[in-house]
């Protein structure tokens, strides 16, 4: 059990936390024809939407109810309201996300109550799914941001059903916001190889992949779970839920649909992935596909070339819980030690990390554990280069935000495949960070005829 330990500083010097309302917004990025909408001031949305520009390098839909000084102390109910009436004009979108920020949670917003006012007074757009999330900016990380949206999409989306196993071969798939679009692309193509049909809540490996559109640009998301499939989710043969922070989604759509669920903390190493190559070859019925076979055996020699690199070697990991989580796990099982664990928010699976001790801080307690601790590789988002550069040490990105490299989010972690490749990244990061050892001279070498001969040849020539 690891021990919990939360910094008393009087302000984060170097954050590490990213707010609730980015991670909702991200779990909304991941339906179909969707348009996240903020309760909150106009500059907050903009930097989010920068945010996510940032990482995916991509156009994202994201609108704000522009919430200003005047509305924040008499009210801003009307802004929800016509911020509603202008999306279902201008986009038309099937699904919108309602979420509230710290600004309209201080104000103490009915948010529920004011979308039935909407839904009274304009019942034409009755057909455009309206979702409330409560993400107040004073609370959690994205993280737990992104699990509350996707409680919400499983409540207001997914309507209570008795039958279970209706669709043989279909299997929802609750995923959380530590995997990447090419994580939830490789997944897929995972379940696929056994013959099932994968229903993703939410496939943000549809939507922000960084694929091209025929129309050039859209005003909503172009890709994700369509709201057609979700309805659909009580008719699956079982649930894959992955990531601790989804346990409260995933108890609340067992309970609606009564569809039977297997729960995974990651999806890194052989331990992870064999639990979850056992979930689907027990769902489908299928023995286990060849190429899945043949990429556990590639891990297997990965883990054996890289054994002499990794081994002992001190690594700090500053990232939310589950990624930090999945990563302690995976560093650990290669015979790496994980000296500093940094969250930016205290989690019940936080003591269960394989390590002595958690930190709950920012960037800096992790530069200082991996200072004290004498830690040879940085793991974390990209606002941890410059600790990694007073530090002198490597730093392998991971999390959000990646916005000082192009193509972080098309990085696959997760699978035996994709495992084998972040192993081989941190053993090239390592690799390249070895210090050379000047070769060993005797001291009686300099005296010998064939010294005297070597360094003839190796002067330079005088004209």
């Amino acid at each position: 059990m690891a021990k919990i330990t939360i910094s008393c500083k009087a302000l984060a010097v170097s954050p590490l936390k990213v707010s609730q309302p980015v991670g909702a917004s991200l779990a909304f990025l991941g339906l179909a024809q969707t348009m996240p909408l903020e309760h909150g001031a106009r500059g907050c949305t903009s930097f989010n939407k920068l945010f996510f520009m940032r990482h995916f390098r991509e156009p994202i839909p994201l609108q704000t109810t522009a919430m200003d000084h005047v509305a924040t102390v008499l009210g801003a109910d009307l802004n929800i309201i016509e911020a509603l009436l202008t999306v279902a004009k201008k986009n038309h979108p099937e699904i919108v996300g309602l979420i509230t920020t710290g600004l309209s949670e201080t104000q103490g917003v009915d948010i529920d109550g004011v979308l039935r006012r909407f839904r009274d007074t304009y019942p034409e757009h009755a057909d455009m799914a309206v979702v409330p999330v409560n993400a107040t900016d004073t609370l959690g990380c994205l993280e737990s941001g992104f699990a509350l949206a996707v409680e919400a999409i499983v409540e207001h989306l997914i309507p209570k059903t008795s039958h279970p196993g209706r669709r043989p071969r279909q299997v929802n798939v609750l995923v959380p916001s530590m995997l990447t679009p090419a994580d939830i692309e490789a997944i897929k193509e995972w379940i696929v190889a056994f013959g099932l049909t994968p229903l993703v809540i939410p496939d943000i490996g549809d939507s922000l992949d960084g694929h091209l559109i025929e129309a050039g640009y859209a005003t909503l998301t172009y890709g994700g779970t369509p709201r057609s499939e979700l309805v659909r989710a009580g008719e699956s043969a079982a649930t894959l839920v992955i990531g601790p922070s989804l346990q409260r989604a995933a108890d609340l759509l067992h309970e609606r649909t009564g569809v039977p669920d297997y729960r995974f903390d990651g999806l890194m190493g052989i331990a992870d992935c064999d639990a979850f190559v056992a979930a689907l070859s027990a769902i489908s019925g299928r023995p286990v596909p060849p190429t899945i076979e043949r990429q556990r055996a590639q891990f297997q020699d990965a883990m054996v070339d890289c054994h002499f690199y990794l081994g002992n070697i001190p690594v700090a990991i500053a990232a939310d819980p589950d990624l930090l989580g999945m990563l302690g796990r995976f560093l650990t099982d290669m015979g790496a030690r994980v000296v500093a664990a940094v969250a930016p928010t205290n989690t019940p699976g936080l003591a269960a990390l394989p390590v002595d001790d958690v930190v709950v801080g920012d960037l800096e307690d992790m530069e200082n554990l991996a200072r004290r601790r004498a830690a040879r590789l940085l793991i974390t988002n990209s606002h941890g280069a410059e600790a990694a550069a007073r530090l002198d040490l490597p730093h392998l990105r991971a999390g959000y935000p990646l916005y000082d490299s192009i193509g972080g989010h098309a990085q696959t972690w997760v699978g035996y495949r994709g495992s084998r490749l972040i192993l081989f990244a941190i053993a090239n990061l390592l690799l390249a960070q070895r210090r050379e050892v000047a070769p060993y001279r005797s001291i009686f070498w300099q005296d010998t005829p064939r010294a005297t001969e070597i360094a003839s040849a190796a002067a330079p020539c005088i004209v």
